[in-house]
């Protein structure tokens, strides 16, 4: 798992090999100068399905009326992305990489482990991010389009007030909210692991130089599960797609050249050029993790606990101590600072049961989930009640603003498709 992408959210491969045996493809739709495929709609019903706990094959009915969601979708969205490109909406390798992490972390999650993802995608993990690049990209800059159209509505008091009497008996109550910081530290693999795992792989590289077949190396030692099988062949993919550290030295090897110990955040590879065709590269490669041990764990947990302790000395900042400590950059900047949540649908259980017990300016014992320790401040609590628009204007707003933006996008969404071939096949 060297690469770092994935789609988002719905995959446009055979997810169930039933529904992709029984799909003779045809083109469904044509969208100026694009198609639809059949195959490509009933994967993305049947993925639809899936994540909204619908059997497909149990639930015939209910995947008709997803596939006639899906295709207007598709449509939709091939219109879009025909604009932006007219606009030249662009976005960053960068952001395509965050998506893809994100995304094929979530399904490694869900699966339990990237043998299991490879066995339900019915492809290697390398293939499948490879394949799955574009349309990510083509995701976020339709995403990035939407935006750029949504940013420059704006909405007037006295719109408010009409969405606000006109929906009066539509709007929720208000459920019990919290605001809250955290800070988050991981367990991180510590010197002895990272010398453990520098020994192996050295011991591979000698072994490869020796002579042996390097092919049989990966099969045997590789502890990348998306190539091992393969010999730890990856196939031709072009910069951009793989780490940083890893493709500063494959890009520079020969056919037939074997790189030294190359370091990344995946852990240690030897890389071996396999062709080059133009600027697309294919080598394999022996990965060799970097795990931490029990007593990475342990030291983990000390020091989470002798955080906590700062924490209990007078005049302690609590997002002073987070910006200084906390593993997450998404919150450590602004001292932990999570935001606000309605407690109900708080995602994590740990999060809601350590909430449950606490009083607003309480901070937290140490706890575990599966992003590591945590120390949560419950900053404020906020009981559930009626929803008035005198104490709750800024939600109201809020409100109000999204219903005039998707009124507005939709409109003009439908002056597009006026202005583009569509044609929808029986």
């Amino acid at each position: 798992m060297i690469k770092k992408y994935l789609f988002i959210g719905i995959i446009l491969i055979s997810v169930v090999p039933a529904y992709g045996q029984q799909v003779l493809d045809k083109v469904l739709a044509i969208v100026d100068d694009d198609i639809i495929l059949q195959s490509e709609l009933m994967q993305l019903a049947v993925n639809y399905a899936l994540q909204s706990n619908i059997n497909p094959q149990a639930n015939p009915t209910e995947l008709e009326k997803l596939q006639n969601q899906v295709l207007d979708n598709m449509i939709t969205q091939k219109i879009l992305l025909a604009k932006a490109e007219d606009d030249t909406v662009e976005v960053s390798e960068r952001e395509v990489d965050n998506v893809l992490d994100e995304q094929i972390d979530r399904m490694i999650e869900q699966l339990g482990s990237v043998e299991k993802v490879e066995e339900y995608l019915g492809s290697t993990i390398s293939k499948i991010k490879r394949d799955f690049r574009t349309e990510v990209e083509d995701n976020l800059k339709v995403e990035q389009l939407k935006r750029q159209k949504l940013q420059t509505i704006q909405i007037s008091r006295r719109e408010v007030q009409e969405f606000y009497e006109n929906n009066l008996d539509s709007l929720p109550d208000l459920k019990e909210t919290v605001d809250i910081s955290h800070i988050l530290i991981q367990v991180k693999p510590g010197a002895e692991g990272e010398a453990k795992a520098r020994k192996q792989i050295d011991d591979l590289l000698v072994r490869v130089k020796n002579g042996e077949d390097f092919a049989e190396l990966a099969r045997k030692y590789s502890e990348d599960p998306g190539s091992k099988n393969r010999g730890g062949e990856l196939g031709f993919f072009q910069r951009g797609e793989f780490v940083r550290e890893f493709e500063e030295v494959a890009f520079n090897l020969q056919p037939g050249e074997i790189s030294d110990v190359v370091k990344s955040e995946h852990g240690f590879h030897i890389i071996l050029m396999i062709e080059r065709r133009g600027e697309k590269i294919n080598v394999r490669h022996i990965l060799i993790r970097l795990v931490a041990t029990p007593e990475d764990a342990e030291a983990t947990e000390k020091k989470v606990r002798e955080i906590r302790q700062m924490l209990n000395e007078p005049g302690a900042d609590f997002a002073e101590i987070a910006k200084k400590y906390s593993d997450d950059a998404t919150t450590r900047d602004q001292g932990g600072h999570l935001g606000q949540f309605q407690l109900d649908e708080m995602q994590e259980p740990e999060f809601k049961r350590v909430i449950a017990g606490m009083d607003p300016g309480e901070i937290s014992e140490p706890f575990q989930t599966r992003f590591g320790w945590h120390i949560l401040k419950l900053n404020s609590r906020e009981d559930a009640r009626e929803l008035t628009i005198d104490k709750d204007w800024e939600q109201v707003e809020r409100w109000a603003l999204n219903h005039k933006q998707q009124e507005v996008f939709k409109n003009w969404v439908s002056e597009l498709k006026k202005d583009t071939f569509v044609d929808i096949k029986k």
